[in-house]
């Protein structure tokens, strides 16, 4: 079982870049006044059919081919569910795919958010081809890193985002970003 759900952000938006996605939206929303913590991803990868879907959180299911079962969507929904949240799953082939889970944020069954930071760090990293937006919703704000405007102060060299140098800016960065409208990481 993923420990935060930061590293459920990471599985999943792993699942987009496996997918052939060319653009991946990740949203996190916490919200102490509407008592719900809530992320999705949505890519516009290859998607999936309706008959997969239906099948996606069976802990025998997997595209994978390194192992035969896949415990990151099961897990999740199960968590989701404890928590007073859920589960969802859109997608369309050739389209794209939203995976969205939410909680009761003052459940004390929630788990963690996790380290947010460092997780973007290693999708934009990992994948530098990859469009990556990345939106936080507080009650005291939004956050936002779009890559575009990374790669614009970088002069478009995508190779430039491989580098721990940069890697770690973008940690700090996200990490300062969110510290200003009240994420605790929790």
């Amino acid at each position: 079982m993923l420990e935060d759900l930061s590293a459920h952000v990471l599985d999943i938006a792993e699942n987009s870049v496996r997918a052939d996605a060319k653009n991946v939206v990740v949203t996190v929303k916490e919200s102490v006044a509407e008592d719900l913590l809530l992320f999705s991803v949505q890519d516009d990868g290859k998607g999936m059919t309706e008959e997969f879907i239906a099948k996606v959180t069976d802990p025998f299911t997997t595209t994978r081919t390194t192992r035969k079962v896949g415990m990151g969507l099961p897990f999740l929904k199960q968590s989701a569910e404890l928590c007073g949240g859920g589960l969802e799953i859109k997608s369309k082939v050739g389209v794209g795919t939203k995976t969205t889970a939410t909680f009761e944020y003052s459940s004390v069954d929630r788990p963690p958010l996790g380290d947010i930071p460092t997780s973007v760090m290693t999708l934009i990293m990992g994948s530098p081809e990859i469009h990556w937006v990345y939106r936080h919703i507080t009650d005291n704000g939004e956050y936002t890193l779009d890559l575009d405007e990374i790669l614009e102060a970088l002069d478009g060299d995508r190779e430039m985002l491989r580098s721990a140098e940069v890697g770690l800016w973008i940690c700090d960065n996200v990490r300062e970003g969110l510290e200003g409208i009240g994420w605790s990481g929790h």
